[in-house]
């Protein structure tokens, strides 16, 4: 019984149909002649109510409904959400159907409305777009059935308490290794960039897919197969590419709800499964007051998922970052000359004279490549025209602001250190042209 009136809800209609026949008895206190009208709607109305509860409550399990959600969620991306609906009943149904979403996406407006019509199924969906890492706890599934008489609702809860892990950027890291072997890279950003003074070595023939250059065409094995064949080439020579991302208090500041620090997570993943793709070895640190994580640069198949795990576990406390610690860490277990990509935010140009004598050191020894955030909100505020006196200074004070990000990189350069600056939603993009521009110069 106590589950009955749990599950048992009222609709809107009922208490319309409910205040229609109040209405009437009252009528009838003046005109006495509604009284017995008035009780024999209101019997009628109760025989219907009963009906359909009793339609409702024929079955045991009148709907059959389940959440299908990604085995993993990807930060900073839409992921698709499914709810799959199934009619057990011998009549049509509307359904009032709300998800209990993860608490972090403050939202409660997962509301579906649906007609099922019986034995049929369903496939509801919706996105949701995580901006942090770690474990996110659906509630259940709460589906509200109710027959064409739309007076009572029976609730129905599946899936209750499932738990999914987002991850660090894995559908990016998808789309980017695609974009980066095919023709349409100037659709997304990468450029193609002529490659100077390489050598590779010949690794086999193979069919002619659209894209191929037309120059590496073999023509003898063409003529021998009766159709286009090409030479593939591969690099002689493979280099380790570490992603060092700094945790420090300067990657915390926030765009489009993520912060810094996720950014360039996203991104080390993807550098990291291109570099694996283009012949490299991808490494990974990680530091913030102390140095957290050092994966070796590896070129085998399980590297990627080592990358992908540490930096899901990945937490911070946005303390101020040790670059004393982590150049003599860097230069203490890693060896061999490497492309280091340095995921780092300087707000000021005496910020980054700090730590200059530290990246001096590690450009000794390695190729350094400083990625810093550009401010895009200084960057709208000195395009939209000053309107008064007091705009005028403060438009003055974020120009020097973007000047000093600029004198940054002019910096960085004349001490032989690579950077990019770039803004945090287009960091993937540019990495990975900084990445390819320095394999097209032969620098790594």
């Amino acid at each position: 019984m106590i589950r009955f009136l749990r599950s048992l809800y009222l609709r809107p209609r009922l208490y319309i149909a409910l205040g229609a026949i109040v209405v009437c008895f009252c009528v009838s206190a003046s005109v006495p002649v509604f009284f017995f009208a008035s009780q024999s709607l209101l019997a009628g109305f109760a025989i219907i109510v009963l009906l359909d509860i009793l339609l409702l409550y024929q079955r045991r399990q009148g709907i059959y409904g389940t959440r299908v959600p990604p085995d993993r969620l990807s930060n900073g991306d839409e992921n698709e959400i499914r709810i799959f609906l199934e009619n057990h009943y011998p009549f049509a149904v509307s359904l009032d159907v709300i998800d209990e979403i993860p608490h972090q996406f403050q939202r409660r407006d997962i509301l579906f409305h649906a007609q099922l019509p019986a034995a049929q199924t369903r496939t509801l969906s919706y996105h949701l777009r995580p901006v942090e890492r770690g474990e996110y706890h659906f509630g259940g599934v709460n589906v509200y059935a109710y027959t064409f008489l739309g007076l009572v609702a029976r609730r129905y809860i599946f899936d209750a308490e499932k738990m999914v892990a987002v991850y660090p950027s894995f559908l990016q890291m998808r789309k980017y290794e695609l974009l980066a072997f095919s023709n349409r890279l100037s659709d997304y950003g990468l450029k193609k960039i002529r490659r100077i003074g390489h050598s590779m070595e010949f690794e086999k023939i193979r069919e002619y897919v659209k894209g191929d250059d037309y120059r590496t065409v073999n023509w003898k094995a063409t003529a021998r197969k009766n159709q286009l064949m090409v030479n593939q080439f591969q690099d002689e020579k493979s280099q380790h590419v570490y992603s060092v991302v700094d945790k420090g208090r300067l990657m915390k500041m926030p765009f489009e709800g993520m912060t810094l620090l996720d950014y360039a997570i996203n991104a080390s993943l993807v550098i990291s499964n291109i570099a694996l793709k283009k012949g490299d070895k991808p490494g990974l640190v990680t530091f913030s007051q102390k140095v957290n994580t050092l994966l070796p640069a590896d070129s085998r198949g399980a590297q990627m998922n080592k990358i992908q795990e540490a930096l899901y576990r990945e937490k911070t406390n946005f303390l101020d970052s040790n670059f004393e610690l982590l150049n003599a860490t860097i230069l203490q277990k890693i060896s061999q000359r490497s492309l280091i990509l340095l995921y780092t935010n300087f707000e000021s140009l005496q910020g980054m004279r700090r730590q200059l004598k530290y990246m001096r050191s590690l450009a000794a020894n390695h190729l350094v490549v400083a990625i810093f955030f550009e401010n895009t909100e200084l960057r709208d505020f000195i395009e939209h025209p000053a309107m008064n006196t007091e705009e005028i200074y403060q438009k003055a004070i974020a120009e020097k602001f973007a000047y000093e990000k600029r004198q940054i990189v002019k910096e960085l350069k004349i001490h032989g250190i690579h950077s990019v600056l770039t803004p945090p939603d287009q960091l993937t993009v540019n990495t990975i042209n900084k990445y390819l521009e320095l394999k097209a110069r032969d620098l790594i």
